[in-house]
């Protein structure tokens, strides 16, 4: 009598069990895979991390010049110290490792606001005639304050930048200051000839430049100094591409195409005749159900712990979209591949997603290799999408109008391959079945 396709197949004879355990490939398929994905996984992490600064390329800071210039004491010449100080920064500063971006002041606020630039170096209209007066009041008494110069960091555009902006302005600035110095200490020397300059009004004039750091619209609390957005957008990739392994599994075992084991039990549930597509659909259409309820209880989780949610409703519509887009594309995957899938799922989005997503790091400041894979990697677009609603408001539109065509492409991506796939193998009739058994050793042959 023919055996029904879908059944279990009886348990194998003593001698292929032994057959089959001492087989070298049985051992070594786990061993090398498993290998092979952790060492990749290793490569990847630790190459991104362990050297920010030697990595460093392209790190966008703005610089806004608006001083006036002034004439000097004196004389007739007209001095401009700004564009003197922006001249010896962009001489200074390695441009392979540093793009200084010089706009005015609207438009540096504005790159702050939507992340373009990850700090601002900002020059005052009156920076020159500061300068003047001060070197003027160490030989004429009287009150008079440091000429400033701002440097503007970006916490909203992630705390690890913001110490990158610190190592890169403050030996810049410290340069700067050193220079101004030495040009005005010179200039006073000059027109005071013989006589002595205090020593008080000497050591100000060394380094005439107050220097400060601030922080362009620090985060609220309950932002985790800026990791809230990463770790909220890693959680809806895992929430699709976790989701969609288990409903994958589940789904498989219901229609009995799978075993399911709950402890000592072992249930393989009779085969549903129903096809590859069909089956994908009814997969696709859970994963759809659970996008917006995952996606609605992390909102509600986040304001159990206090998170701030300055676009709450925006935030759900595009966590559903976006854990449903990763869990069709990764459920397509499974259904072309197989068992395979899992481990192309596991790579696409968590091996690869991680180490370029720019939530701890900037791209920036990893190896270029990593800023490729941040053009098109799932997790590097929905921290996009996740820091602009949190962090950014109107400022953040363009990330997020990004974010959410990506994410469409990818669900796009993902409904083609799975209904090509499936169909195909529908049409060539690779219908889902056990592995025929193998012929049973002949007990006169073993013995």
């Amino acid at each position: 009598m023919t055996r029904p396709k879908h059944e279990a197949q009886e348990p194998t004879a003593p001698g292929q069990r032994t057959k089959k355990l001492r087989s070298p490939l049985f051992w070594a398929a786990p061993i090398v895979v498993v290998a092979l994905l952790m060492s990749l996984l290793a490569a990847l992490y630790l190459g991104g991390i362990l050297d920010p600064k030697g990595s460093l390329h392209g790190f966008p800071i703005a610089v806004v010049n608006q001083d006036e210039g002034d004439v000097t004491p004196g004389s007739d010449v007209r001095q401009n110290i700004g564009d003197q100080i922006v001249d010896g920064l962009v001489a200074g500063v390695p441009s392979d490792k540093v793009d200084l971006v010089q706009v005015g002041i609207g438009s540096a606020r504005s790159m702050l606001d939507s992340a373009e630039v990850y700090g601002a170096i900002v020059i005052p209209s009156d920076f020159t005639k500061r300068l003047m007066i001060l070197a003027q009041s160490s030989v004429v008494p009287g009150d008079v304050e440091r000429p400033v110069i701002t440097v503007f960091t970006n916490p909203r555009a992630g705390t690890f930048g913001v110490g990158i902006v610190q190592s890169i302005t403050e030996p810049a600035m410290a340069t700067v200051n050193e220079t101004v110095g030495k040009q005005v200490s010179q200039q006073v020397a000059a027109a005071v000839g013989s006589t002595p300059v205090p020593g008080a009004s000497r050591l100000t004039l060394a380094t005439p430049i107050d220097v400060q750091t601030v922080a362009h619209k620090p985060l609220p609390d309950g932002t985790g100094n800026g990791l809230s957005a990463f770790y909220y957008a890693l959680l809806v990739i895992l929430a699709g591409f976790t989701g969609a392994m288990i409903v994958n599994t589940l789904v498989d075992g219901m229609l009995g195409f799978a075993p399911t084991e709950f402890g000592p039990r072992y249930l393989h549930n009779p085969a549903v005749e129903i096809s590859r597509l069909q089956t994908l659909a009814v997969k696709w259409g859970v994963m759809l159900v659970l996008a917006p309820l995952v996606s609605g209880l992390y909102l509600w989780i986040s304001h159990l712990l206090s998170m701030p949610l300055p676009n709450a409703l925006g935030l759900w519509l595009y966590g559903m979209f976006a854990i449903a887009a990763v869990g069709i594309t990764a459920m397509s995957v499974l259904a072309a591949f197989g068992t395979a899938g899992m481990i192309i799922n596991l790579i696409i989005f968590v091996i690869l997603g991680l180490p370029s997503a720019g939530g701890t790091i900037p791209i920036e400041a990893t190896p270029p290799f990593f800023g490729w894979l941040a053009s098109f990697e799932p997790m590097h677009q929905v921290f996009l999408g996740v820091r602009a609603l949190l962090y950014f408001g109107e400022g953040g539109s363009r990330e997020l109008a990004h974010a959410v065509m990506m994410t469409a492409i990818g669900l796009v991506i993902g409904l083609v391959l799975g209904a090509v796939v499936a169909a195909l193998y529908d049409r060539k009739g690779f219908h889902r079945g056990v592995a025929n058994p193998e012929p049973a050793a002949d007990p006169a042959t073993t013995a």
